[in-house]
């Protein structure tokens, strides 16, 4: 199995129960001289899953972000324990932190590498705490770069940030070939979603349960939702930016159906250079835990004994708008990528409750973003106040426009 250049690296995983998480453990199961776990994060709804988590990988220290978990993780752990057929006390119980500052403390503890496979800005604390803390930060929390913007390139050194994202992941990897004033051109791939091709006038009336049978990746609903809709791809063109500091303009999105080519670096003599793989999340997430060096046989590779036929397409704004959409939040700057990510989170939650229908997601959200372009008081000063108020207000004037005018986010 592979290494990492022959030293072990302790690991925090944050959202070890989502998507990101459940498979960078199975990356650490088989490479377990490479990467030792010694925290791991959640939000605490699986608690069950979170304490065999802890038992399997020895993880040290257990964070929840419901305070309310605690008891019920702790629980499940000496249930677990006793499951596997171990002796009363033959094993260490975790530390467990709880509360709503849990994950931003646990990514301050001692490690190599912190992966934030969080969902949502709520990652950005954590994001922010293991940059201060000195810690290497693999990525998979987009949102907590494009929300925190020049806050979170600000705190972070050469280097600190390693992309878990396959396509920024790819992007890293072919900007290996060339020398940064050689780039022309980024070119991120997107699948196109469960609606490629359909035109706008025919996405009216898509259900939820449509939205979220995306026709490549395994995620969560939230993101699935997004890469229906393309908010994925505005936020990844916004993440590309901040990551590999090109211009916006110099960012290209193109539809490439069978999700192989995950990226492309466009050079200035016009070579063009791809990463190719199937669509297996292991490989990015492995590259960013051993980062610079490549952990052998972290996913399958290609058979190139069989024929291939890949297909790249532009994408059709008016159907949808989301990546235009993002280009101008990431041109205005300050908090206006905030109010977008923070609005979609509310709108997207409204179309999986059935509150607006599937255009309304990115329709609703360009409202709220035009709002807070004339608001007082949402300035292109950056602070993590700024960060956080723009999104509590953006929050609240989707909730209005979707229907909801009390209670909880959506």
């Amino acid at each position: 199995m592979g290494h990492t250049g022959g030293v072990t690296r302790d690991l925090v995983l944050l959202g070890s129960t989502g998507s990101i998480g459940t498979q960078a453990l199975d990356v650490v199961a088989r490479n377990r001289d490479a990467f030792r776990v010694v925290g791991l994060a959640a939000g605490g709804e699986r608690p069950q899953l979170l304490a065999a988590q802890a038992l399997e990988h020895g993880a040290e220290v257990v964070a929840v972000h419901k305070a309310s978990a605690a008891q019920d993780v702790l629980l499940a752990f000496y249930a677990e324990a006793k499951q596997r057929g171990y002796d009363a006390g033959a094993y260490r119980v975790p530390k467990i932190l709880a509360g709503p500052d849990a994950a931003a403390e646990l990514a301050g503890w001692p490690c190599d590498v912190v992966l934030n496979g969080m969902t949502g800005s709520i990652g950005l604390r954590p994001t922010l705490a293991a940059l201060d803390a000195g810690r290497r930060l693999a990525l998979a929390n987009k949102e907590s770069l494009i929300v925190g913007g020049p806050l979170v390139k600000a705190r972070a050194a050469a280097d600190q940030i390693v992309p878990v994202d396959s396509e920024h992941s790819a992007l890293a990897q072919c900007l290996r070939g060339g020398r940064h004033a050689e780039v022309r051109r980024l070119v991120l791939t997107a699948s196109g979603g469960p609606f490629r091709g359909r035109r706008r006038d025919e996405l009216a009336d898509v259900t939820p349960q449509q939205a979220l049978a995306h026709p490549t990746w395994d995620m969560g609903p939230v993101i699935t939702v997004n890469s229906a809709t393309l908010v994925n791809k505005g936020l990844e063109v916004l993440e590309a930016h901040l990551l590999f500091d090109i211009p916006l303009e110099r960012i290209d999105a193109v539809v490439h159906p069978q999700s192989v080519v995950h990226s492309m670096v466009e050079f200035v003599d016009g070579s063009t250079l791809a990463q190719a793989s199937p669509p297996d999340m292991r490989l990015p997430i492995a590259l960013a835990l051993g980062w610079p060096e490549r952990v052998a046989d972290a996913a399958p590779g290609m058979d190139w004994t069989h024929a291939h036929e890949w297909r790249f397409e532009p994408l059709d704004e008016d159907a949808f708008p989301a990546v235009a959409l993002a280009r101008e939040v990431g041109r205005t700057g300050g908090v206006a990528p905030a109010v977008y990510n923070a609005a979609n989170e509310e709108c997207v939650g409204a179309f999986l409750d059935g509150r607006i229908p599937f255009l309304g997601i990115v329709d609703t959200v360009a409202r709220v973003v035009a709002q807070a372009g004339v608001r007082p008081g949402l300035g292109n000063s950056l602070t993590l106040a700024d960060v956080l108020e723009a999104e509590t207000w953006a929050r609240a004037r989707a909730r209005e426009l979707t229907g909801v005018t009390t209670g909880e986010p959506a």
